[in-house]
């Protein structure tokens, strides 16, 4: 009987430790699950933080880019809204020409050069130029002056590649209206900087421009990257782009960016708006990529120095 009765202390010893290991590994599971679960609350505080932190981070960045120089829905007439800057050193590094080379450096922006009728003539002739072929990228160029036009992956001459089809392609009429706002321009930019018209000479390139937003496929197709004109182009004194098509409607995206040292300036597209200022660094930009439609502007670039003036375009 006291065997008996030992065993039995035995056996009820032993479900005692059987079932405080069972309660041991209880806590441990739920310590574990605590533990985990804690783990897991740490990483998404983490993740969230960077999240805000990244956000914060794109925020600043667009913050940079606030100050609207000129909105589309704004009309700038009869006169120029001018920003002066001060010139950059860059033009002591070229021959300087009295009457052209920058003195007064800036900026300026214009709705009573061109006429968004005329705007609406101009891009129907770039657009059928264009459609003879255009670039896999992008952005597309056309130069009447040269006869460049994109296709594919390289540029081919248009006057030579298609010939007497080109006069089914462009009229006297278009050429004529594009001589007539080239001087308009011209003179545009001379009386705000105080040049001599004469003194200044149309250089290359100058050329109609189509963007949206297909991916690059070139180098050439990469036009969003922050340059200097008169770097990028050495004969560049003066440069002017004329407006097309309207943000915001036509494309979205696709804003003329002039990159201070403090802030970002932006430019937003009107169809018959100028944008023109001094070539230097003091200018430097970019274009915002376009994200949707497209976005139809002509470049028309001036220098002071003859010996790289170009003509006029003129039909074949």
């Amino acid at each position: 009987m006291a065997l008996l009765r030992l065993r039995n202390a035995k056996g009820s010893n032993a479900s005692e430790i059987e079932r405080k290991i069972k309660r041991g590994n209880a806590l441990r599971q739920g310590s574990s699950w605590q533990s985990s679960r804690g783990l897991v609350a740490l990483l998404l505080v983490a993740l969230f933080t960077c999240v805000v932190a990244t956000w914060l981070y794109v925020t600043s960045l667009d913050s940079d880019i606030t100050e609207t120089l000129v909105s589309q829905g704004e009309l700038v007439s009869p006169q120029p809204r001018v920003y002066s800057v001060q010139c950059s050193e860059d033009y002591e590094n070229y021959k300087r020409f009295p009457g052209c080379t920058p003195q007064k450096c800036g900026r300026a922006v214009t709705d009573s050069v061109v006429t968004r009728e005329e705007a609406q003539v101009l891009r129907r002739l770039a657009e059928r130029g264009l459609a003879l072929a255009g670039s896999e990228g992008g952005a597309s160029i056309l130069d009447l002056h040269s006869g460049a036009l994109s296709m594919g992956k390289q540029f081919v001459n248009i006057y030579r590649y298609f010939g007497d089809q080109i006069s089914d392609v462009f009229t006297q009429e278009d050429f004529q209206l594009y001589r007539n706002v080239r001087g308009r321009i011209q003179a545009v930019i001379a009386e705000t900087f105080g040049l001599n018209t004469a003194l200044m000479y149309l250089t290359k390139p100058t050329f109609f421009s189509r963007i949206n937003s297909t991916a690059a496929k070139t180098q050439h197709d990469e036009y969003w990257h922050p340059h200097i004109d008169k770097v990028t182009y050495g004969s560049f004194d003066y440069t002017s782009l004329l407006y097309l098509s309207d943000y915001g409607s036509d494309f979205t995206g696709g804003r003329f960016v002039f990159m201070d040292q403090n802030s970002n300036r932006t430019v937003e597209p009107r169809a018959g708006r100028v944008s023109f200022f001094s070539s230097g660094s003091e200018n430097l930009h970019r274009v915002e990529k376009v994200t949707w439609g497209t976005r139809y502007a002509i470049t028309v670039s001036f220098t002071c120095d003859p010996a790289h003036g170009i003509s006029d375009p003129a039909l074949p």
